[in-house]
């Protein structure tokens, strides 16, 4: 078994693949895709009950217990112009994936990302994410 990483945009896929690491899953498929805040606040409403934009969203499919096939993780779906950084909300979705949750662990699961994050290259800001922090 391996991990498929095609369906993440080429500058996610080492920070995604650090974060399953650490999560130490070896194998499966997950996806990652960019929209604009139309499409996360339908899909925020639509699974969470909640009508608003925000920053991403993760929808885990197989979990982490056996499968007969291939596991198929899920999805972690990334609004940029609500994130501060793509690369942390990558990492943030995928770790959701493999069952980490910020809102109901002791710290774990936020310290575990800082840990991948810090052993990540980073891409460059954004330009418009360099202009909202000078303000």
């Amino acid at each position: 078994m391996s991990l498929d990483l095609s369906d993440i945009p080429a500058e996610l896929r080492e920070a995604v693949a650090a974060a399953l690491e650490a999560a130490e899953v070896s194998d499966g498929h997950l996806a990652v895709e960019l929209v604009g805040e139309d499409r996360i606040r339908e899909l925020n409403r639509e699974h969470r009950g909640k009508d608003a934009p925000t920053d991403v969203l993760a929808f885990p499919i197989d979990g982490l217990q056996p499968v007969a096939g291939p596991r198929e993780l899920g999805d972690v779906v990334i609004c940029p112009p609500r994130c501060s950084d793509v690369t942390e909300a990558a990492v943030h979705g995928v770790l959701h994936l493999c069952g980490h949750d910020h809102e109901t662990d002791d710290g774990e699961m936020l310290a575990l990302q800082a840990e991948v994050l810090e052993g990540v290259s980073l891409p460059p800001p954004r330009p418009d994410a360099e202009r909202r922090t000078r303000r």
